[in-house]
């Protein structure tokens, strides 16, 4: 009779949560799947990771297991030469992106799990050179310390803006030192110019006892980053706990702002709760943090983000955000103006664990699915 309730306030309790997000923002909607066509470009890569375009028609994609493939013609190629990884739970090849003068310098960028220990691993960020099937001049550019035995949290995404590359690295699985510690690695967006140095702008520069390739702090397991919607602002996703997936807005700094409240309050302030129903902390918001844009409950595990800002081939998505659901097997479409989020959509429900999300130079969105392949999202 106890295990009886206690199953049931666990449901009651679940509940509760799934339906909260419905008092603050729109439902969900289906979407008109006629209006589209998905063409998968390649199959045979189980984990794409993450997906990067070298043109219109090629492009990068990681296999978290520890595979680069150079997609062209429907046909891909493994590139060599990339970084010794440490392939665990979360672990592995991450992301990748490609240098803004690619057709001219060749340069990619690389996130992994790496190990200079005997103790684990930890998220690094690499620039190279690609040299037809091989990976060459390859630079470790950041490497997080110390590493850690946990296997989850890695973080990975990486956004180039500019003269300047942002990464993500997560908590790595350490909630109640890492985040809220500004000497220590994870929980954190950082931020460095192409060659690795860190700029002399940034805002944790000449802050005791701080990691000054720092740009916000308090973050849990941030793998989605886009350029913002204004020149001044990049936005991320990032993995809560359950019910508390966020999207979050980080500003460039503001002459004398305290660089202490660049501060994203996990874990001291969440709208989740722990994934075995138990409370994190009763507070949602908190003094001296920054709330996030929008919260997921309940979680969708999101994974990978586009941002859509005007379009010629996709008319009706003007300021359209599109977030890949690796728990509810969707691509999801989040309308939104300066009021918050107005429109959410459910795009292509069933078609799997969609890893990431992309932008081909002309244009078309791309979405890497687990198991599945790359596809190509047509409008009829």
């Amino acid at each position: 009779m106890k295990k009886t309730n206690l199953i049931f306030s666990f449901l009651l309790l679940f509940i509760s949560s799934a339906c909260s997000q419905n008092e603050n923002y729109p439902p969900i909607q289906d979407f008109d799947e006629s209006s589209f066509e998905l063409v998968k470009i390649i199959d045979g890569i189980d984990i794409p990771w993450g997906l990067a375009f070298t043109d219109n028609d090629s492009f990068l994609v990681t296999d978290k297991k520890g595979i680069l493939y150079h997609v062209s013609d429907s046909e891909k190629k493994i590139i060599n030469g990339i970084p010794e990884i440490i392939f665990s739970r979360q672990g592995g090849l991450l992301d990748v992106a490609v240098d803004t003068n690619f057709k001219e310098n060749n340069r990619i960028y690389l996130t992994a799990s790496v190990s200079d220990s005997n103790n684990g691993s930890n998220t690094s960020l690499y620039s190279a050179t690609l040299s037809e099937d091989n990976l060459t001049n390859l630079k470790q550019l950041y490497k997080a310390t110390p590493d850690s035995q946990e296997e989850r949290h890695f973080g990975g995404s990486i956004l180039l803006k500019g003269q300047y590359i942002f990464f993500t690295i997560g908590d790595r699985g350490n909630r109640d030192v890492n985040p809220q510690d500004i000497n220590l690695d994870g929980g954190k967006i950082y931020r460095l110019n192409l060659d690795g140095s860190i700029p002399d702008d940034n805002p944790f520069i000449g802050i005791d006892n701080s990691k000054e390739a720092m740009w916000s702090y308090g973050h849990r397991n941030p793998q989605g980053i886009v350029d913002g919607l204004n020149d001044d602002e990049i936005w991320i996703h990032e993995h809560g706990p359950r019910g508390g997936d966020e999207i979050n807005i980080i500003l460039d700094p503001k002459p004398g702002e305290n660089p202490l409240n660049r501060n994203y309050a996990w874990p001291k302030a969440t709208y989740g709760i722990n994934y075995s129903g138990s409370e994190i902390t009763k507070k949602r918001t908190l003094d001296g943090t920054i709330d996030p844009f929008y919260y997921w409950t309940p979680s969708i595990a999101p994974s990978g983000m586009a941002m859509i800002k005007d379009s010629q081939i996709y008319s009706d998505w003007s300021n359209t955000l599109l977030v890949g659901s690796l728990s509810f097997r969707y691509l999801e479409r989040l309308v939104f103006d300066n009021s918050g989020i107005v429109k959410r959509e459910k795009l292509f429900p069933r078609v799997g664990r969609v890893r990431d999300v992309n932008i081909s130079p002309d244009g078309y969105v791309y979405i890497s699915v687990e198991g599945e392949g790359i596809f190509k999202v047509l409008p009829k």
